[in-house]
């Protein structure tokens, strides 16, 4: 399952940098423009800036342009692909297996800011995303499987290991297979945290 962390940009000049390094992960996915193309290639898909430019019409052109070169430079997207198009060459693109993923070392090292402005541009990205499905008109959640639903659970860090294990071992056959004429494109976000309010008083149990 992709895990989407997010790291803060820094006041260096993030664009010269990215022509001289490999970015981390927590660099490519900061970016909110670069989140979302990120985010547009989940699934395995192999796309191209023609395809990304009808996925995200918000983005400037340049902006995106910007944003693909920056992460095939930072080595998060893989040029699978060229063509021919009107003596101009089109390139497609395939994000690279793990950059996506933020591992817990790296984490890590992240401030408590770079943690908020992440969770930020990672809630603003999802807030997007169901503006556009409420956008394009014919709203049934019912009909289209589309919800959202906060539940919260008692349990030790070992049941909570044992609920991500049983997780990822019901999505990764899913998130497996491949889009075909029949299979909708569907997002699926994850939000995992310890709740720190005030602890509940002891539950009152009916003696009858």
């Amino acid at each position: 399952m992709p895990e989407i962390v997010i790291e803060d940009e820094n006041v260096v000049n993030r664009e010269y940098l990215e022509g001289l390094m490999e970015l981390r992960a927590a660099d490519v996915l900061l970016h909110p423009v670069r989140l979302r193309i990120v985010q547009a290639f989940l699934g395995d898909r192999a796309l191209t800036t023609s395809d990304l430019r009808t996925q995200l019409p918000e983005v400037p052109a340049a902006t995106l342009y910007r944003q693909v070169s920056a992460l095939v430079d930072g080595g998060a997207l893989d040029v699978v692909g060229e063509r021919r198009v009107r003596g101009a060459v089109e390139r497609t693109y395939r994000l690279r297996a793990g950059a996506a993923h933020v591992g817990a070392d790296e984490a890590r090292r992240m401030s408590v800011d770079d943690h908020r402005r992440g969770f930020l541009v990672f809630v603003a990205g999802l807030l997007a995303d169901y503006d556009r499905y409420l956008d394009g008109g014919d709203v049934d959640l019912g009909r289209d499987l589309a919800g959202y639903r906060q539940n919260a659970l008692h349990l030790t860090d070992d049941e909570l290991t044992e609920l991500i294990a049983d997780l990822r071992a019901v999505l990764e056959p899913r998130l497996a297979l491949p889009p075909d004429g029949g299979r909708t494109r569907r997002l699926f976000a994850t939000i995992l945290m310890p709740d720190t309010g005030p602890a509940p008083g002891p539950v009152e149990r009916d003696g009858g």
